[in-house]
C-alpha cells in the first residue's frame, strides 16, 4: 500500500507564488511507486483546497478560479485517521486521508511555525521544521541572538520595531550609522529577499526603512560585509543525524541576492509589468561546488550542523553565509528552513537526487513520529476528578 503524502503549499504570505513553484516541482519528483501525492493548497485568503489537478502549474495561472478545480477542505484527526474533510454542504464527507505531510510553504503566516503548530496539534507526522525551529528560522533578530549566544559570528546589526522608529527616529538612525554605510535594511520576518534594500546614505536609509515597514513591524539593519562571497550549505536530517550538501556560491551582479536572482531565471520572459517567472526556481547562478579554502569549507559545514541542532530543525534547511574573502571571516547570515526547491540541487551535485532527498525527509518524519508515540504525553489519572470548585479542594496542588 502506498504512503499518502499531503503536500501543503500556498498560504497568506507575500511568498505565496514561490511556494506554489516549489511545491509543484516537489510533487513531480516524489516517487509515485511509493507515494500517493495529495496536493493541499492554501489560498491567499486562507481557504484550504484539494484536488489531483493541483499538481499542475497550469491550474495556478488563474488563482481566483481554484474553486472550479478543487474542493474546500479542512485537515483533522477523525476515527484515528488524518483526513481531509469537506467544509461545504450538509454532509461533511471525507475527501481523502493522509499519512504524512510535507509542508512546502514560504514566509510569515505559514513558514513561521503557524502551520507546524497546527500539524503538531492534530498529531500528524510532517517532514519539515518543528514549530520552534520554524519560528526561529523566520525571525532574523531572534536567530541572530541565538547564534551569538552559541558563539557563531553574524554581521553587526541593529533592530527595532516600527513604533520605536516613529517615536525615536533620530536616535535609531544614529545607532544604525555606527555600523557605517552602506547597510542592508530588512523586514525581520520575511524571506525571498522581499522588502530588502541596500542603503548608501541617510536619505536612502530612511526610504529603505519606510519600505521595510510596509511588510513587517520588526526591522533589522545589517552592516555590509566587504569583499563579499555568498556561500550556501544545505542540511537534511533531524536532531540525531545531519547530512550536509556540497557548498554553493551564488554569483550576482547586485548588491545582495535579490528576489529576481532567486526566482526570475532561465525561461523567464518580460511582460508589461516586468519579469515573469518561468515556473521554476532559478538555480543557474550557483557555482557548485564553491571554490573555497579548505579551512573555510570545514568551518561552514561544522557551523551548519551546529546551527541546525541549535534551532531544533528537521527536514531540509539552507544556511546562507557571508564570507569576507580578504579577512577570511565567515558570518552566518540566516537559515531558510523551507528553501526554494528544497535546496535539492545542492545535494544533486553530490549524487543525491531530488527523489532521494524527498524519501529521506519522509522517512525521517515517520521515524520521529513513531519515536514520539513512545513518550509519555499525558497521565491516566484525572486530577479534576476530586476538584470541588469554589468550595476548595482537600488535595491542594503545589
Amino acid at each position: 500500500m502506498k504512503i499518502k503524502v499531503g503536500v501543503i503549499f500556498g498560504g497568506k504570505s507575500v511568498e505565496h507564488e514561490v511556494s506554489i513553484i516549489t511545491a509543484v516541482q516537489a510533487m513531480e519528483f516524489l516517487n509515485k511507486d511509493k507515494y500517493e501525492v495529495v496536493p493541499i493548497y492554501i489560498s491567499k485568503d486562507g481557504i484550504w483546497y484539494t484536488s489531483p489537478r493541483l499538481t499542475s502549474m497550469e491550474v495556478f495561472k488563474d488563482l481566483e478560479n481554484i474553486n472550479l478545480y478543487a474542493k474546500e477542505v479542512c485537515l483533522i484527526k477523525k476515527n484515528n485517521e488524518f483526513v481531509l474533510q469537506k467544509t461545504k454542504g450538509l454532509f461533511k464527507s471525507v475527501v481523502n486521508t493522509i499519512d504524512v505531510v510535507i509542508p512546502i510553504v514560504h514566509g510569515k503566516g505559514v513558514e513561521d511555525g503557524s502551520l507546524a503548530g497546527y500539524l503538531e496539534t492534530i498529531g500528524i507526522p510532517y517532514a519539515g521544521p518543528s514549530m520552534l525551529g520554524a519560528a526561529i528560522g523566520q525571525d532574523k533578530v531572534v536567530q541572530k541572538q541565538l547564534l551569538e549566544s552559541a558563539g557563531i559570528k553574524v554581521p553587526a546589526y541593529v533592530w527595532f520595531y516600527d513604533n520605536e522608529y516613529i517615536t525615536d527616529e533620530n536616535n535609531i538612525i544614529k545607532e544604525i550609522e555606527k555600523l557605517h554605510y552602506p547597510v542592508i535594511v530588512k523586514p525581520a520576518r520575511l524571506g525571498s529577499s522581499i522588502g530588502i534594500t541596500f542603503a548608501k546614505n541617510k536619505d536612502e536609509l530612511r526610504s529603505a526603512i519606510d519600505e521595510a515597514i510596509t511588510y513587517d513591524n520588526k526591522i533589522v539593519v545589517e552592516a555590509v560585509i566587504e569583499n563579499l562571497q555568498e556561500i550556501d550549505c544545505a542540511v537534511v536530517g533531524n536532531h540525531e543525524f545531519q547530512e550536509t550538501s556540497l557548498l554553493g556560491e551564488f554569483l550576482t551582479n547586485n548588491s545582495f541576492l535579490t528576489f529576481e536572482d532567486k526566482y526570475i531565471g532561465e525561461g523567464s520572459k518580460k511582460t508589461k509589468t516586468g519579469s515573469k517567472s518561468s515556473g521554476k526556481i532559478n538555480t543557474s547562478g550557483f557555482k557548485i561546488p564553491a571554490k573555497l579554502d579548505k579551512k573555510i569549507e570545514k568551518e561552514i559545514i561544522e557551523t551548519s550542523i551546529k546551527a541546525f541542532k541549535l534551532f531544533n530543525l528537521t527536514g531540509v534547511t539552507r544556511f546562507d553565509y557571508l564570507v569576507d574573502k580578504k579577512t577570511k571571516q565567515v558570518y552566518l547570515n540566516e537559515p531558510n528552513t523551507i528553501p526554494g526547491c528544497l535546496a535539492f540541487f545542492f545535494f544533486k551535485a553530490k549524487g543525491k537526487s531530488y527523489t532521494e532527498l524527498l524519501d529521506d525527509m519522509i522517512a525521517t518524519a515517520i521515524k520521529d513520529y513513531k519515536s514520539e508515540q513512545k513518550r509519555i504525553t499525558n497521565f491516566e489519572s484525572n486530577i479534576l476528578a476530586t476538584y470541588n470548585g469554589s468550595k476548595g479542594n482537600k488535595n491542594k496542588l503545589n
